[in-house]
C-alpha cells in the first residue's frame, strides 16, 4: 500500500465508516409501558399534534398508521388508548438500553430515542463476528432491560439504520447497492419526497443517479446533503457518548446506627471518599445530596446547597449536621413544631453530589467574601438549617419591580441567590425627576407630572443599561421596611374632607392629615405623587391599577401610601 494512501468513495471523499444500529420497534409506546404502565400488547397510538407518531402492533393490525389523525385513528380502532408524545420520557425509558449496550461496547451514540449506534469494527473483533456481536448485543439487551431490540449494521449510520428495520447485516461495500430499491421517503424527508415523486424519482437509487451539482442547484444543502446518504457515502462520524460517572458514595451498616457520635464518625469517612471520588474526576461539589435508610425501611432526605466549594471537612460538617437533627429529633421550631424522629437506627447511608463543576471554575472574592468570618457564619447558619430545615433561614435578593415588595425575594440560605424578576438597582440619585432644584412644587397642579415623569426617566435609564424597564417605579430612597400587609389609612385635606384621586390621576385636594387604622389623625407636611401603576391589564383575575404617594409626616416619619380602588394604604416605611 502506498503511502498516505486512504480509502475513499465516490466523489474523493472519506469511505463511510462500518456501523452497528441497534433499533427498538415503536419505541414511544414501549417508554408508555415502561413509564406509565401502558399495555403495550394492547392498541396504543402516540400523539403528537394530534397526529399518530407511533403506534403498537397490535393497533396496526385494526388499521391505524403513523399520519392518521386522532378521530380518524379512533375511527379504525375504537378501544384504542391515545398516549401523548413525550420526548423526555423516551428518552429516559431508552437509558438502561444505552447502558446495557455499553457494558458490552465501547463509544455508543444515541441516535434518537430507540436507536442508538456503535461502530462495528471493535465488536466483530471481540465478539467473533459482527453477525456474533449482533446476536449478542440483542440478547444482552434483552436479558437486562426486557426489551426486544433489533440489529442493522451498514456502512454509515444512515444505512445502519435502515437496515435494522429489518434485522439485515449489509457486506462491506453493499451499501449502495441495498439502499437502491428503497423508496425516497426512507429519507425522512417528506417535502423532499413528495417533490422527488413528482419529478419521477421514486427510488433512492433514482436519486443518487442524478448530478450532484445539478442537486445542490435545485434542492440546496439539505437536498445535496440528502443525495450523499441515497448514494450510500455517509461518511460522518460518530458522535460518541460519554457514559455519565456514577460520583455517589454509600456506607452500609450491619449495625443501625442510632447515636449522633457513631453516624458522625462514618459520615467523615463517607466525606472523604466523596471528595476523593470527585477529585479524581477534577469536580467539586457544590450542592450536596444526603440520604439515609433506615432498619424500618424509612427514606429521609436532604439537599445542602452551598455558594462555594464543598471540602471535605465541609462535606463531613454537613453530613453531621443532618445526622444530629435526623436522629435527636431536631428542637422546637418557630411554630413549635418538632420534626418527626426516625423509629430505627440507619442503615444505609448514601452522599450524591447533586451538584458539580470543575474544580478551578469557582474561586473565592478579591475583598474578603470567602474569609474565617464568613466561613464561620456560613457554618453556624448551615447548622441551624440542619436543624430546623433549609427554609428557617433566608436571605433577601434584590430584582426588578415597580414597588418595594415586588423587587424582594428571600430565598434559602445557600441557594442560587437569583432574582424573581430581572431588573437594574433603583434609580441613583441624579436621575431622580423629583430631586433637585429644579423639582417642582407641591400641589394639586403638579398631580399628575411626577408619575410620567419617573416613568420616562426610568425608560431612559433602563434602555441605557439594556435592563427591562419597569416605568413607574418608585426613585430613591428605597424605603426601611415594607409591610408584609399594607395597613388601612384615611387621608383627609384642610378642610377635613376625604381626598380622592380621579381616573385621570388628578388629586381632589393637597393631602393635610393621615390616620392609620383607628389610631389619632397625624400632619402632613410634605408629599409628593402620585407614581400611577396599571398592570397586567390583560389578565382580569390579576390586573391590578393603584397609585401611590410618599408623605411625610409631622414627628418627622415617613410613609409610602397607595390608594386602590378609592381606599388608601400604608405599605411602606421610611428611616
Amino acid at each position: 500500500m502506498t503511502a498516505g494512501f486512504r480509502p475513499e468513495g465516490a466523489g474523493g471523499h472519506a469511505a463511510p465508516v462500518r456501523t452497528l444500529v441497534l433499533w427498538c420497534p415503536d419505541w414511544p409506546v414501549i417508554a408508555a409501558e415502561i413509564a406509565d404502565g401502558v399495555p403495550a400488547t394492547d392498541p396504543v397510538a402516540v400523539l403528537h399534534a394530534n397526529r399518530v407518531v407511533a403506534c403498537s402492533e397490535q393497533a396496526r393490525a385494526e388499521g391505524v398508521r403513523r399520519g392518521l389523525r386522532r378521530r380518524e385513528a379512533q375511527g379504525r380502532c375504537p378501544r384504542l388508548t391515545v398516549v401523548d408524545h413525550d420526548p423526555a420520557r423516551d428518552a429516559r425509558a431508552f437509558e438502561p438500553v444505552v447502558a446495557a449496550v455499553e457494558e458490552l461496547v465501547a463509544g455508543v451514540e444515541v441516535v434518537r430515542p430507540g436507536a442508538c449506534a456503535v461502530a462495528a469494527r471493535g465488536p466483530g473483533r471481540y465478539l467473533g463476528g459482527e453477525e456474533a456481536a449482533a446476536e449478542r448485543i440483542v440478547e444482552h439487551v434483552a436479558q437486562a432491560c426486557a426489551v426486544e431490540s433489533q440489529i442493522g449494521i451498514a456502512d454509515g449510520v444512515f444505512a445502519a439504520g435502515l437496515a435494522a428495520r429489518s434485522g439485515r447485516v449489509v457486506p462491506p461495500g453493499g451499501t449502495p447497492g441495498f439502499l437502491a430499491d428503497l423508496p425516497v421517503e426512507a429519507l425522512g424527508r417528506p417535502a423532499l419526497a413528495d417533490l422527488l415523486r413528482r419529478l419521477g424519482v421514486r427510488t433512492l437509487g433514482g436519486f443518487a443517479a442524478l448530478p450532484p451539482g445539478d442537486v445542490l442547484a435545485r434542492f440546496g444543502f439539505d437536498g445535496a446533503l440528502a443525495h450523499r446518504l441515497a448514494a450510500g457515502r455517509d461518511h460522518r462520524p460518530l458522535a460518541v457518548r460519554q457514559p455519565p460517572a456514577d460520583l455517589a458514595v454509600t456506607a452500609d451498616q450491619d449495625e443501625p446506627l442510632d447515636r449522633v457520635d457513631a453516624a458522625a464518625f462514618v459520615a467523615r469517612a463517607l466525606a472523604e471518599r466523596l471528595h476523593e471520588h470527585l477529585a479524581a474526576y477534577g469536580l467539586a461539589c457544590t450542592r450536596l445530596g444526603i440520604e439515609a435508610v433506615t432498619a424500618h425501611g424509612q427514606e429521609l432526605h436532604r439537599v445542602w446547597r452551598h455558594d462555594g466549594l464543598l471540602t471535605a471537612a465541609a462535606i463531613a460538617d454537613r453530613v453531621r449536621w443532618q445526622l444530629d437533627g435526623w436522629l435527636s429529633g431536631g428542637r422546637p421550631g418557630r411554630a413549635g413544631a418538632r420534626p418527626p424522629r426516625p423509629t430505627a437506627g440507619i442503615i444505609r447511608l448514601r452522599l450524591v453530589p447533586d451538584g458539580v463543576i470543575a474544580q478551578g471554575a469557582l474561586q473565592p472574592g478579591l475583598w474578603g467574601e470567602a474569609g474565617e468570618e464568613r466561613e464561620r457564619a456560613h457554618r453556624a447558619l448551615s447548622r441551624v438549617q440542619g436543624v430546623l430545615g433549609p427554609e428557617a433561614v433566608v436571605t433577601a435578593v434584590l430584582g426588578g419591580g415597580r414597588s418595594p415588595a415586588d423587587q424582594v425575594r428571600l430565598v434559602p440560605w445557600g441557594d442560587e441567590r437569583l432574582p424573581t424578576r430581572p431588573g437594574p438597582p433603583p434609580l441613583p440619585a441624579h436621575a431622580d425627576p423629583l430631586s433637585g432644584p429644579d423639582a417642582p412644587p407641591a400641589g394639586p397642579a403638579r398631580s399628575r407630572r411626577p408619575g410620567r415623569v419617573a416613568a420616562r426617566a426610568a425608560d431612559r435609564i433602563d434602555g441605557r443599561a439594556g435592563e427591562p424597564p419597569w416605568p413607574g417605579r418608585l426613585p430613591p430612597p428605597a424605603p426601611a421596611v415594607v409591610l408584609p400587609e399594607p395597613l388601612a389609612a384615611t387621608v383627609h385635606d384642610a378642610a377635613g374632607e376625604p381626598v380622592v384621586v380621579s381616573a385621570r390621576l388628578a388629586v381632589s385636594a393637597p393631602p393635610a392629615w393621615l390616620a392609620v387604622g383607628t389610631g389619632q389623625p397625624a400632619r402632613i407636611t410634605g408629599w409628593t405623587g402620585p407614581w400611577p401603576v396599571d398592570e397586567r391589564w390583560w389578565a382580569p383575575a390579576e390586573a391590578r391599577r393603584r397609585a401611590r404617594f410618599q408623605v411625610c409626616l409631622a414627628d418627622g416619619s415617613a410613609l409610602l401610601l397607595a390608594v386602590e380602588g378609592g381606599r388608601w394604604l400604608v405599605e411602606a416605611v421610611y428611616d
